[in-house]
């Protein structure tokens, strides 16, 4: 079995790292076209899915040639990259001079980031929102996406 592990290591130290994600690729056949079953985990959302990487040419590329092409067809169901994801688009909503945006409106997973990320902020009570507590402000939402919360 074969086991990638992505960390993460805040500004490089390796004291601070916590794993992200994982992909497990076990070989179900041998010989030289071998099956692969390659399951994805992250510690987002769990199980992200399983696949099998069929008739797998083994040593005629790196490793690295069988990982791509086993998480490939694990995301998309077939040996080339799905397409790739679009920006982040949420729409920002203003209560008097306070800009804001709906955490609920966020896809996944940033959305489960970005509510980890907030744990400890202040946050607007957005009285006229169906949902008032259920709300971030917008310079927030954008220091996330750049990188800087």
């Amino acid at each position: 079995m074969l086991k990638v592990i992505v960390e993460l290591w805040p500004g490089g130290c390796e004291s601070g790292r916590r794993v992200l994600a994982t992909a497990d690729i076990l070989r179900m056949r041998s010989g030289s076209l071998a099956d692969y079953e390659v399951r994805l985990q992250d510690d987002v959302i769990g199980e992200v899915g399983r696949g099998i990487l069929r008739e797998y040419p083994r040593y005629a590329s790196t490793v690295w040639d069988l990982v791509v092409r086993g998480i490939a067809v694990t995301l998309a169901r077939a040996e080339h990259l799905p397409v790739r994801p679009q920006l982040l688009s949420v729409t920002v909503r203003s209560s008097g001079s306070v800009p804001y945006v709906r955490i609920r409106d966020i896809p996944e997973p940033a959305q489960t980031l970005f509510r980890r990320n907030l744990r400890f902020s202040t946050a607007p009570l957005i009285e006229d929102d169906p949902d008032p507590r259920d709300c971030a402000y917008a310079w927030d939402w954008h220091d996330f996406l750049a990188g800087r919360r």
